[in-house]
């Protein structure tokens, strides 16, 4: 069994505007059903990475409206990544150290190449539990 970033990710990179309103975001995340959207490179600033825990802390628990608030002013950056070829015990260690949830993946160019995130390793572990040829049922 792979037990890297590579094999778990998933390869589905949404992008954003930082000038984008906080709600063009949400309602980007709803309708592609993730959790977190990747914050446009400017020629002012690094990546950056909006998650659905960033809206219920900096606009729903603090009474924002969303409609009034860019992306740039409550996304994270310098994004923390990590390298497709890391190890999954590695990226849980990242995770836990840097207590986020989702964690992009870029490759050596620089390039964010996917995005991993906790429920992916929900998977991961049951199919860690499993013996070599054993079926995971569904």
């Amino acid at each position: 069994m792979q037990l890297t970033v590579r094999d778990w990710m998933i390869d589905l990179v949404v992008i954003v505007d930082p000038e984008a309103t906080v709600s063009d975001a949400l309602a980007t995340m709803r309708r592609r059903y993730i959790h977190s959207v990747i914050v446009a490179k400017t020629a002012n600033s690094d990546y950056g990475i909006l998650t659905s825990t960033d809206i219920s802390d900096k606009i729903v628990a603090q009474d924002k409206n969303p409609s009034q608030i860019k992306v740039k002013e409550i996304m994270n950056s310098p994004l923390i990544t990590i390298a497709p070829e890391a190890s999954l015990k590695e990226c849980a260690l990242t995770m836990k150290q840097h207590h986020i949830h989702h964690l992009p993946v870029m490759n050596a160019d620089g390039q964010i190449v996917g995005m991993i995130s906790a429920t992916d390793f929900l998977v991961a572990a049951e199919a860690m539990g499993r013996a070599p040829g054993e079926r995971i049922i569904q």
